[in-house]
């Protein structure tokens, strides 16, 4: 089976922590044949330290919800290689976001490298090297991912923006905390798995996948077995298949072990 797993509020708490239950299972899953591959909103950078973690030097991931799809390689530098990098000019959408939030901060991924930004984000929010620029200098040249933070808002507030200003040349997810990705027009975790999916020749009735945000929704929906955290909300349950445990009952484990 093709394994797609969500990181935060899935695998890892929202403080960080991977459960050692939750630890074994993903190796179990994995010592059985099966292809686990990590699929997340997170930038290349963040998610190297959680495959590592977890042991997994080869195979798939992707990242950025679904931008960039590297191959790991322990062979390559660094380990890994881009195979699939999906861009978009970030100009119009954040011409039309500075109006409307102009003290958020912004942010531009530079794969394998870190973030340009408008201003420094919360402390452990973003990994890599971060560089202050002008607003302006974001939209110097096309982007894999936009990210739109304003701690003093909120993520219902951002629902209600996108909405307003009909943001429909781009793909966007609001996180749980006022945290918005902006990503290219149809791009979704969904399609870099179906490609995912093809390059490994699993067939799509052997298709599982779990996760808890928004961003998750394309996902489960594209999975033959799209699971739910059970502390996601109303939207992401009523784009699964089936609901498990919560992230602090382990439901990563629990679902896990039922594959084996």
């Amino acid at each position: 089976m093709l394994v797609a797993l969500d990181i935060d509020g899935t695998l890892l708490s929202y403080d960080g922590d991977m459960t050692p239950a939750v630890h074994d299972a993903v190796a179990a899953v994995r010592s059985a044949g099966h292809e686990v591959v990590l699929a997340s909103g997170r930038s290349l950078i963040a998610m190297l330290p959680v495959a590592a973690h977890l042991g997994i030097t080869t195979g798939w991931m992707v990242c950025s919800n679904g931008a960039v799809t590297v191959r790991l390689d322990p062979g390559l530098p660094g380990g890994w290689a881009a195979e699939d990098v999906v861009t978009f000019d970030p100009e119009p959408a954040l011409s039309l976001l500075r109006h409307e939030l102009p003290d958020a901060r912004y942010a531009v991924e530079d794969l394998g490298v870190g973030f340009r930004m408008t201003e420094r984000f919360p402390e452990g929010e973003l990994e890599g090297v971060h560089v202050v620029v002008p607003l302006e200098d974001l939209w110097s040249s096309e982007v894999t991912r936009v990210i739109v933070r304003s701690p003093e808002s909120t993520s219902e507030r951002f629902h209600e923006l996108v909405e307003h200003l009909g943001l429909d040349d781009v793909t966007y997810a609001v996180g749980w905390s006022a945290w918005m990705d902006l990503a290219p027009l149809g791009v979704s975790k969904a399609t870099a798995l179906e490609q995912v999916r093809r390059r490994t020749h699993v067939q799509p009735h052997r298709t599982v996948a779990m996760g808890d945000g928004r961003n998750d929704v394309e996902m489960l929906r594209w999975a033959a077995r799209g699971v739910a955290m059970g502390h996601a909300d109303d939207v992401v349950r009523g784009a699964a298949d089936e609901v498990t445990g919560t992230v602090e009952d382990d439901g990563a484990a629990q679902l896990l072990k039922s594959l084996l």
